[in-house]
């Protein structure tokens, strides 16, 4: 039975309680901190909990009365208010006992990079960062470039950077993959549509505790910075290569007048990369985790196109398709398809647990 199942969160939660109001915990400042994470974490089921047991109880009693001919109309009142919602409840639960993706409160790294299509590749890498811009506004986050290649077109060959603000990796882990884009490109005489495609690979940020690497594994570069960038620009030796010797991994930063700024945002983008190839690796492990997972599966694959001529976007994971186009991309709605992403990923969570 589901009561069974919330009476450990219910224990633990009053244990937690007793345990911070503890003296040997009020003085461990460290403890205390670890504690009332925890005891945060399981709020909301608790409070669930609690509200189901009372509204399982209030059904037993009211079905009781039905035996009670005065009291009969009053009971059948009351059970046409209170059964409705056990089964909405239950699915409430059943949402908050699924387990909790360890990075869904981390802030992120983006990369977007142009692939095949040359220009038009290169345009829809900004516009596509433009369609995040606008919803990271709408949900209150903050956007931090850490690294842009422009092209000579108009867009960029490459974007990197770091999106921070509640939940962020929770919503915008689905936008990892292959990002396919079709429309009639400015400079087409014959109204012909083209097909372009771009990348776009989304990581968790991590600190240092989490990715420790040693200072002789790295090979850093420095040299002058090439292309926009203010007077300093060619004259100073700003821009910074690091490479990593054991993965291979090379991360540039030029974007920054700061030589020590250039390297702080390439070492946060290593860092994040390595993490990121981390938990690819632990996932691969386990197979039947990672087919339930919709947001991080295969970056080869073709998650989305976006038809400009039909106002189209379609997400091929879900076989979710919209006619609003211009509407999500230049409203920043993107919740529109990212609200689907997360119903079907914790429909296929729920299913995997038999709950």
């Amino acid at each position: 039975m589901l009561a069974d199942k919330l009476n450990p969160f219910i224990i633990r939660y009053n244990e937690l309680s007793k345990q911070l109001s503890s003296p040997d915990i009020t003085s461990d400042i460290k403890r205390m901190t670890l504690l009332s994470r925890e005891q945060s974490s399981l709020l909301k089921i608790v409070e669930k909990a609690k509200e189901y047991q009372a509204l399982v109880k209030d059904i037993a009693d009211a079905k009781v009365m039905l035996g009670d001919s005065e009291m009969f109309e009053m009971a059948k009142e009351e059970l046409r208010e209170l059964e409705p919602r056990k089964p909405e409840l239950e699915e409430e639960i059943k949402l908050l006992l699924l387990p909790k993706d360890p990075n869904d409160d981390r802030n992120i790294i983006v990369e977007l990079r142009a692939g095949a299509g040359g220009d038009e590749a290169a345009i829809f890498v900004g516009d596509l960062f433009d369609a995040y811009t606008r919803y990271a506004d709408l949900k209150g986050w903050s956007v931090e470039l850490i690294s842009t290649s422009p092209s000579d077109a108009g867009g960029f060959k490459e974007v990197i950077a770091l999106i921070k603000g509640d939940q962020v990796y929770s919503r915008l882990k689905y936008e990892g993959g292959i990002h396919r884009v079709q429309r009639v490109p400015a400079t087409e005489s014959q109204g012909r549509v083209h097909t372009s495609a771009i990348t776009v690979a989304v990581m968790a940020e991590v600190d240092d505790v989490e990715i420790q690497i040693n200072a002789s594994d790295l090979k850093i570069d420095v040299m002058r910075s090439s292309g926009n960038g203010g007077q300093s620009v060619n004259t100073t030796d700003s821009a910074v290569r690091i490479t990593h010797l054991p993965s291979g991994l090379v991360v540039t930063n030029q974007d920054g007048k700061s030589q020590h700024k250039n390297k702080d945002a390439a070492m946060k983008v290593l860092k994040a990369r390595l993490y990121d190839i981390q938990m690819q690796e632990a996932q691969a492990k386990d197979s039947e985790a990672r087919s339930a997972q919709v947001g991080t599966g295969d970056r080869s694959g073709r998650i989305r196109t976006y038809n400009y001529p039909q106002n189209r976007i379609s997400d091929h994971r879900i076989t979710l398709t919209l006619y609003r186009l211009a509407e999500i991309m230049h409203g920043g709605l993107l919740d529109e398809i990212i609200e689907p992403l997360i119903a079907d990923h914790q429909g296929k969570m729920v299913d995997a647990a038999g709950l």
